[in-house]
């Protein structure tokens, strides 16, 4: 009963954080903070999702559920890895390639925002 408790909070913070990686994708400003959104929340909800999983299988004990569990245990072994190795790759060649980074505006420039053409006008000066 508490096994399962356990399964069903880690499964739903899994959930919750690919949620909140998509609004991320959706309301960041600019490339870099958006693959960031994307590297840690799919990397951390990915491990949350399967490490619930794996808690699942635990529940009935026997050989098959054992080794279907360290097969698990692999696949999240290698997404720790090798999800930031990928945004960090992609990041490092969005900047080689010169894609330009969100900035803020002055604190004096007051007049009104307009959008995805405004963040264009404001990467030109």
């Amino acid at each position: 009963m508490l096994l399962d408790l356990v399964v069903v909070v880690l499964m739903a913070c899994g959930l919750l954080l690919f949620l909140a990686t998509t609004v991320g994708l959706l309301r960041f400003p600019d490339f870099y903070t958006r693959v960031h959104a994307a590297g840690k929340g799919d990397t951390l909800s990915t491990v949350l999702m399967l490490g619930g999983l794996i808690l699942y299988l635990l529940r009935d004990f026997n050989g098959e559920t054992a080794l279907t569990a360290v097969k698990l245990s692999l696949i999240v072994f290698f997404v720790f890895i090798a999800s930031p190795t990928a945004t960090h790759a992609i990041i490092d060649a969005g900047y080689e390639s010169g894609v330009p980074y969100w900035t803020k505006r002055k604190s004096g420039d007051r007049d009104d925002y307009d959008g995805p053409e405004r963040r264009r006008q404001d990467r030109q000066i």
